[in-house]
Parts: structure tokens; sequence; C-alpha cells
């Protein structure tokens, strides 16, 4: 077994269903609602099963009590952009993998806004940092969006599937895409790699039961699990909705069922 696969069972380490909980929204939009306590936010994921949280470098030695062992594993995000810039979607370099195995992280984690005028620029990036990682055999997850200025090709399928295939292509490890609305598209997506899928959270929704069907029809779809941050770090109870996700990823639970479950939050 390589290091790299060493590393990658330890994401999964609750059950072959991953929870992975970014962290990384104070770069891009601020300190918003949920992210005033990153390390009492992070203790709370972890009592609730979560598997690993993404944050940026700096944020690293606040939370290093609650990584490792029975904590969370550590995914350092190594891209960044901020709300403020006049093209916040062209993401750019702000750590290194060497870095990142320094602070002790799992895996490293990148973001890539495909149909973006600098799109190749990530490209070039996602390259390289996935070399990198082949060479000290650090897992990559490729968090993969389509930002062609049409909302409506965020989530779709043709072009998420494509988005996904790119990430495999380029040395991706894990693979987080936004969810397409219905099992039957999802699964195309899923099918059209080797690779573990894993679905964005995406804009925080208007209720937690369609967060719930949202992850049992991923789950359904094929996906290995889910990347949620604002959902999950704005939510009332962060701990017991990360139980209530983790109850949905290991359990075959009809939509029905999730609504009822929905009631419990």
């Amino acid at each position: 077994m390589t290091g790299k696969e060493v590393r990658l069972n330890r994401l999964f380490k609750h059950s072959e269903r991953m929870i992975i909980v970014p962290l990384d929204h104070g770069v891009s939009v601020g300190p918003i609602q949920g992210l005033e306590d990153i390390p009492k936010l992070v203790k709370q994921v972890n009592k609730g099963r979560a598997d690993a949280v993404v944050v940026q470098k700096g944020l690293v030695p606040q939370i290093k009590d609650y990584l490792g062992g029975d904590g969370c594993e550590l995914i350092v995000h190594l891209s960044a952009s901020t709300a403020l810039s006049p093209n916040s979607n062209r993401k750019e370099l702000v750590a290194t993998v060497e870095q990142a195995i320094r602070l002790g992280a799992t895996a490293v984690s990148i973001h890539v806004n495909l149909g973006n005028s600098h799109e190749s620029e990530m490209l070039r990036d996602f390259g390289k940092v996935s070399n990198r990682c082949d060479q000290w055999g650090i897992p990559l997850l490729a968090m993969m969006y389509v930002r062609d200025g049409s909302n409506n090709n965020e989530f779709d399928w043709v072009k998420l599937k494509h988005a996904a295939r790119v990430a495999e292509e380029l040395g991706a490890d894990i693979i987080k895409v936004n969810y397409t609305g219905n099992v039957e598209s999802f699964s195309e997506v899923v099918n059209a790699v080797k690779l573990p899928v894993v679905i964005a959270g995406g804009p925080k929704t208007s209720s937690v039961k369609d967060l719930l069907i949202m992850i049992n029809e991923a789950i359904r779809a094929g996906a290995k699990g889910t990347s949620i941050g604002r959902n999950i770090f704005q939510s009332p109870d962060p701990e017991k909705l990360v139980r209530v996700i983790r109850q949905i990823l290991d359990s075959k639970m009809t939509n029905e069922g999730i609504k009822e479950l929905a009631r419990t939050l």
C-alpha cells in the first residue's frame, strides 16, 4: 500500500462514505455567521463524526487539538480568491503541498472554475499541484465548478460530467462537484469517472429537509459522501446535523424517511 493510499483510507475513517466539512469560506466571503469560532466548530463536527475539515493554512494552529487520532483529518486548501475582487472566480495558489505536509495535513484541496476566462491558469496550477501530490504521496481533493456566467450551467450534468473527467485526468484523488438535481443525471456524473465523487452543499438551503433529500439522492446515485460547508456551519446545531448526515450516508433511506429525520432537527 502506498503512502497516498494510506492517507486516503484515513479520510474514510468512519465508513465507506466520507463527510468533509469545508471551512475555508473566511477568505472568500469573510467571517460570516457560523465562522466566528473555528476551534469550537471543528470540535462540534468532530463529535458529530465528520471525517475531515478543509481550512486555509493559517487556521491550522487554532484547531490542532481536534485533528488526527480520534479527531478530524486535516485537508489544507491551497486556493484562494475574495468576493472583493473584480474577478472572484479566478483562484490563485496561496500555499504549497510541502507547507501542508509540514502542518500535518492528510490531504490538500484546490478549487478550479471551468468556463472562466482564467481557466487555463487554474488548470496549469492543478497540474503542478497534482504532480507534487504524487511526489509526496498526498491525496488531492479537486473542487470542480462550472463558472461561465450562467447559474444554470453550474448544475448542468453534461458540464459537470466534463468537469469530473477533467479532475480525474489531471490527477485528482477525490472529486467535489455540485449536485445536478436528480438521481438519474447525477449518476451520469458519478459514472463518468473511477474516483470517489462527493457533493458540494452550495448556498444555504431553504430547509434542512431539502438538504437531507439532496444528500440521500446523491448517495443513491453513487456519491461517496459530502463536502458541505455553510449548510453545516450555519446550522443551529452543527454536531447534530453532522450526526444525521452520517446516518443517511450509512443507511438506505427513502425520502419519506428523510422527511421524518429532518423533523428531529
